[in-house]
């Protein structure tokens, strides 16, 4: 069993970065439909460390057996979707568990 991670938006503002961010480069190098997979322990490599500890704790629980996150939230009880915590450019992920 593993946990397969995919990119599936990004939404960038640009207003938001326009008035508070210093430029820097390389900021985000996800890609929607870049996929990863990861034991739930283990940060896939390539993943953004950000967005890495955003997921590992859900990664962790469906891993081990958890699942039904917020009674109910997700129709695949087995998933979550969830977004790095980047205010600038947040991406969101689609966690899920694969046999």
């Amino acid at each position: 069993m593993k946990i397969k991670i995919t990119v599936m938006k990004q939404t960038i503002y640009e207003d938001l970065m326009e008035m508070y961010e210093n430029k820097i480069e390389h900021a985000c190098l996800e890609k929607i439909g870049n996929v990863y997979y990861t034991d739930g322990i283990k940060k896939p490599d390539g993943m953004c460390d950000s967005a890495w500890e955003t997921i590992m704790p859900f990664a962790k629980d469906l891993i081990n057996g958890k699942d039904n996150f917020y009674d109910g939230w997700m129709r695949n009880k087995k998933s979550a979707m969830l977004s790095c915590n980047d205010g600038f450019r947040p991406v969101s992920f689609y966690i899920e568990v694969v046999e």
